[in-house]
């Protein structure tokens, strides 16, 4: 099935932001090297101002207000920003951007392959039939690239986290000759293992629950009732009980988050506004001339949606469908 337009502009932005977390350290555009102490931010380096303190000669008025403008300000500034995005458009960073949920969606689509399923712990299949009708693979076979596709992400997960703490050149030069340091070696075992774990076992549970940027961000969402949110034309819910030929829903079937689109908001809580649900919507309803059910709303029209009434009008479908 070729991915709809929607799909293929969020492809590319979380290719982009994937390559730009991996290369981040190596440019030092921004890590913490341990084995110089100190911060680097756009290839500068980067000090709290604290040393002369440590050291037992430097003013201590002069190293809070060096604190408080290099570190808290800065960390503050950068929460304010992610907050404010998600109080308007909700988990966008999540949905469009997070280099772990890349990394879920593409696991996700190899175990709906081996499994019929998104998850191990998910409790029934969904329907053997891609949005546009053409046949889905179900082939156990696919476990055999499940797992090493879990293990390979993890592994370069814990590479990338690696370089951001230890100086990049020497990590992979260190792996390129086998010339680790011990402690370089037991970092990568222990991030391994357990991102192996969270990849084959809890990749959506831990961006709903474990996830702090995510829950934030949800927080701000979910207070702001007329933030962007996935509208539903209840009017038409006839057209939508069973779109996938009497198996169920298309939007309920992709949502990688394990979600009910459909739902109200306070139901949609952990959202990250990937938009798959809309363009499965898309698809099913392409030759439909009343159109799709699922559009992105906001302002009254998502207060609406929220209070049990239809999201969509004549005249404001259109309220909140860009971003």
């Amino acid at each position: 099935m070729k991915k709809p337009a929607l799909q293929r502009a969020r492809l590319l932005a979380q290719m982009g932001f994937f390559t730009l977390f991996t290369v981040t350290p190596i440019f030092d555009l921004f890590r913490y090297d341990l084995t110089e102490k100190h911060a680097y931010f756009l290839t500068m380096p980067w000090h709290l101002g604290i040393d002369e303190l440590i050291a037992g000669t430097g003013d201590p008025k002069t190293a809070a207000i060096n604190i408080i403008l290099f570190l808290f300000l800065p960390v503050l500034g950068t929460l304010a920003l992610i907050i404010g995005v998600a109080w308007k458009w909700g988990r966008l960073y999540c949905g469009w951007l997070c280099p772990h949920f890349s990394v879920v969606e593409t696991i996700n689509r190899l175990m709906l392959f081996a499994t019929g399923k998104h998850s191990v712990w998910d409790k029934k299949q969904v329907p053997p039939w891609q949005p546009d009708s053409t046949p889905m693979p179900r082939d156990a076979r696919y476990w055999f690239a499940v797992v090493p596709t879990a293990v390979g992400f993890a592994f370069a997960w814990a590479v990338v986290g690696l370089t951001y703490l230890m100086p990049p050149f020497q990590v992979y030069s260190g792996l390129l000759n086998f010339t680790l340091l011990r402690g370089e070696v037991i970092f990568l075992c222990a991030a391994t293992t357990v991102l192996s774990l969270e990849f084959l076992f809890a990749r959506h549970l831990f961006c709903r629950y474990g996830c702090a940027i995510g829950i934030f961000q949800s927080f701000a969402w979910i207070v702001n009732k007329k933030a962007m949110v996935v509208g539903f034309d209840r009017k038409r819910l006839t057209d939508c009980a069973s779109c996938l030929d009497g198996h169920g829903s298309a939007c309920d079937s992709v949502c990688p988050m394990r979600l009910k689109p459909r739902n109200v908001k306070r139901w949609m809580f952990a959202c990250t506004q990937c938009g798959q649900c809309i363009s499965a919507c898309a698809t099913t309803n392409r030759n439909n001339p009343d159109g799709q059910l699922l559009r992105w709303v906001s302002s009254d029209a998502a207060k609406r949606n929220e209070a049990g009434f239809s999201a969509l009008s004549n005249t404001d479908e259109d309220a909140g469908g860009k971003i």
